[in-house]
This record gives structure tokens, C-alpha cells and sequence, in this order.
């Protein structure tokens, strides 16, 4: 057996977590592999909205097992939150979901430094979500991590440990510590009630069962754009969130993979700061926004709106090793006379088609193709066969450009309103 990844190949909220939501039937385990609760997963269900920004999108179905990786990165008090209110709509996860020992805690401190080093960095600030994502990486890639396990064995030292140099680094930066003695007694209780769980060796766990013949599906967070070694840097997230990450982040031999689902928009959104190619600021851009709801899960920000960047995605395509697209959001597009597709980047006179060192402070003008729009309502649809031949039309050259199937396409946020194409 190996395991399926599913990934976004964007900059991110590309719909991922419907998508597990829907492939999940066929897996027998779900294993988020990176990222925080910076990463919101929303799915809509039986006119129901849930939002998860740590717990694995396979939570919802048939009593499948969910496992927090080791290189995710959590959060006990927004976990709680988020398992209290699974547990409030009538999902009790305390049963099927198992923690690794090796994924890294984010402390009350990590939130502090987060936002005193954005300060700090003036306009160049990154434009983080303030959870603590980044400064708990730091830690943990300079060997000063607090890890799930700890809690297991000689953990107020360690803690006492990890909290005096985080004070010290927030002194540095001028920053202080106001307010910490209540988040601290909050995060200690969250951290009680993580010992509910079934904290493992996740890595064990997950070739245990893959030589016991079970299917496996690895959810990744964000997109690849934001991963930390190939993104938009220094605007990316502090993590991989390409393919290489599930090895990382769920001790998967790269052999072991098997189906790599990339996600994708039918056109482009980026949260926060950084490079976009292929950004509207015109009437365009507000409508793609409107119509697409395009606001963060997790922050509520507005998402900036453009159009399909096909120079990106082909790199994207190439960094994971895609096997099958899946395109989400085509019913956004429905009413557009036209849709355009960015080909090519012209970057002082030159263009150009493979994705650059850097997209960041140069002047990039994308080259555009247009194709008609299909001007039909197909959030109603349920077959491939009812699909305008526009929209068809517009599936083919994207298959021909990005040379990959597109397999799935979602149109609507609804389980419900995902079409299996017919290969």
C-alpha cells in the first residue's frame, strides 16, 4: 500500500478541505502532515458550515481514523475550541483522532513573539496571522521545541525552560509580556485536555497500517506557493507544504507515495502580503471577490483576487509530482462573457514561462490567453455530461497547458456539488 497526498498548488485556500471531505469514503486513515491553525479547511455539508483549522477535514465521515502529524504545529487552546464545538454539532473526535508525540507546541510566548517580531520588521512585515506559527517552527528547527510527548514526562521544567527564554527574547525586542499569566493558565488547561487523546509514534502508526494493507490519505495545508524553500520568499509560510512534506511531516518513505491530488482555483487568491502576478484591482478582481466569498477562514481578511496563473501551476505541478487536478470553484466564472488565463510572463521584454527566482520586487506583466465564458448557472449540475461546451472547452486547454488530468471539478461549496469526470 502506499499513501495519496492531497495538496493546494496555489497560494492557498484552494478548497482543500471539502476535497478530503469528499475523498475521504475511500481512505480508512486521514493524516494532516504540516502546517498550524493558520490553515482553515471549510466544508459545507447538509446546510451545515464548519470550519477546522487543525483537526484533519476526514473528521466528518464514517468513522474513519484522523492523526495530527509531527510536523504540524499545534495550538492546545484553539484545539480545544475546535473540538469542543466538533463535539457541540454532534462530532465526538476524541475516538478517532490520535496526536503524534513529534508535533511541535505552539506556547502563549510564541503569539507574544509573533507579534513583536512583525512590529519589528515595520513595513517589510509579512503579514503573518499572529497564531505563533513562525516563531514555533524557529524553535523547532533550532532545537528548542517544545514537543506533544513533553507533556508526557518532566514537562513544567521543560516549559519553565522554553517560557524564561521566550520572556528574554520579547525583553530584546521591547516587546512585553502583558496579559500572559491569563493566556498561560488557559493554555495549561488546554494542555490537560489534550491528554483526552491518543498521543502516538505517528510514524509507526502510519507504516503499521500501511503494511496491514490500509489506505492512507495525506491532507497538507496551504498551497505550494507559500512553502517555505520554493514559495514566493521571504511571503511564504514556515513550513513545506509541497508533496516532500508529507515524508517530513508523517515519516512516509518517498517511495511510499502513491496519488498526488493538487488543488487548484478556476482563478488566483492571495491573504496578506506579497508577490501576484497576476492580481486585479479593477471591478474584475472585486467581483471574482464577491461572488467567490473570497475572506480568509481563519482571519476574515480579504483575499486578493486574480485571474488563473498558469506559469505558477505548471511549477507547482512539477514540484509535487501531480498525478490528478482538481479544480474548484468554476461556478464563480459562471456569469463572465470571458475568462483569461495568464500563459507567459513578459519580465523586462523578455518572456518568459518557467517560474522565476523571485517574483518579489520586479515588474512582471502576464501574458494572457482568453477563451469565452460559458455564461450557465451549473451549480444545479451533476454530471460531466450537462457541462457547457464552453466550460468543457476551457477544461481541455487547461489540461493541454498544465499536461495533467482534471479529475474532479467542484462547482459549489456543497459535498454535493463535486462532479467525478469520466476518464
Amino acid at each position: 500500500m502506499k499513501v495519496d497526498v492531497l495538496l493546494g498548488l496555489q497560494w492557498g485556500d484552494e478548497g482543500k478541505g471539502k476535497v478530503v471531505d469528499v475523498l475521504t469514503p475511500r481512505y480508512d486513515i486521514v493524516a494532516r502532515f504540516q502546517g498550524g491553525p493558520n490553515a482553515g479547511h471549510t466544508l459545507e455539508f447538509e446546510g451545515q458550515k464548519y470550519v477546522l483549522r487543525s483537526i484533519p477535514s476526514g473528521i466528518f465521515q464514517h468513522g474513519q481514523t484522523n492523526i495530527i502529524g509531527n510536523g504540524v504545529v499545534l495550538d492546545p487552546v484553539l484545539f480545544r475550541q475546535e473540538a469542543e464545538e466538533l463535539a457541540k454539532s454532534g462530532f465526538d473526535i476524541t475516538k478517532t483522532l490520535k496526536i503524534s508525540k513529534k508535533a511541535h507546541l505552539i506556547m502563549p510566548t510564541h503569539r507574544l513573539l509573533d507579534a513583536a517580531n512583525e512590529r519589528a520588521k515595520g513595513g517589510a512585515k509579512i503579514g503573518t496571522t499572529g497564531k505563533g506559527i513562525g516563531p514555533t517552527y524557529t524553535d523547532k528547527v533550532s532545537r528548542n521545541g517544545l514537543r506533544i510527548g513533553d507533556i508526557l514526562n518532566n514537562f513544567e521544567t521543560r516549559y519553565a525552560e522554553a517560557r524564561k527564554r521566550h520572556v528574554a527574547m520579547l525583553a530584546s525586542l521591547g516587546a512585553g509580556t502583558d496579559g500572559l499569566d491569563e493566556l498561560e493558565k488557559n493554555w495549561l488547561d488546554a494542555v490537560d485536555f489534550l491528554r483526552k487523546f491518543d498521543l502516538i509514534d505517528s510514524e509507526h502508526y502510519i507504516n503499521h497500517a500501511l503494511d496491514n494493507g490500509k489506505s492512507i490519505l495525506c491532507e497538507g495545508a496551504q498551497g505550494t506557493m507559500l512553502d517555505v524553500d520554493f514559495g514566493s520568499y521571504p511571503f511564504v509560510t514556515s513550513s513545506n507544504t509541497i508533496c516532500a512534506g508529507a515524508c517530513t511531516g508523517l515519516g512516509v518513505a518517498p517511495g511510499r507515495i502513491g496519488e498526488v491530488f493538487g488543488i487548484f482555483k478556476a482563478y488566483c487568491t492571495r491573504v496578506g502580503a506579497g508577490p501576484f502576478p497576476t492580481e486585479l484591482f479593477d471591478e474584475t478582481g472585486k467581483r471574482i471577490r464577491d461572488l467567490g466569498h473570497e475572506y480568509g477562514a481563519v482571519t476574515g481578511r480579504e483575499r486578493r483576487c486574480g485571474w488563473i496563473d498558469l506559469v505558477a501551476l505548471k511549477y507547482a505541478i512539477m514540484l509535487n509530482g501531480v498525478t490528478q487536478l482538481i479544480m474548484m470553484k468554476s461556478d464563480v466564472l459562471d456569469g463572465f462573457d470571458q475568462i483569461r488565463a495568464c500563459t507567459a510572463y513578459e519580465i523586462n521584454g523578455e518572456t518568459v514561462t518557467e517560474f522565476p527566482y523571485s517574483v518579489d520586487g520586479i515588474d512582471i506583466k502576464p501574458v494572457y490567453a482568453t477563451l469565452p465564458g460559458w455564461k450557465t448557472d451549473m451549480t444545479q449540475f451533476r454530471s460531466e455530461e450537462q457541462f457547457p461546451k464552453e466550460f468543457s472547452d476551457y477544461i481541455k486547454f487547461l489540461e493541454k497547458e498544465l499536461g495533467t488530468p482534471i479529475t474532479i471539478v467542484s462547482i459549489g461549496p456543497d459535498r454535493e456539488q463535486t462532479i467525478i469526470r469520466n476518464r
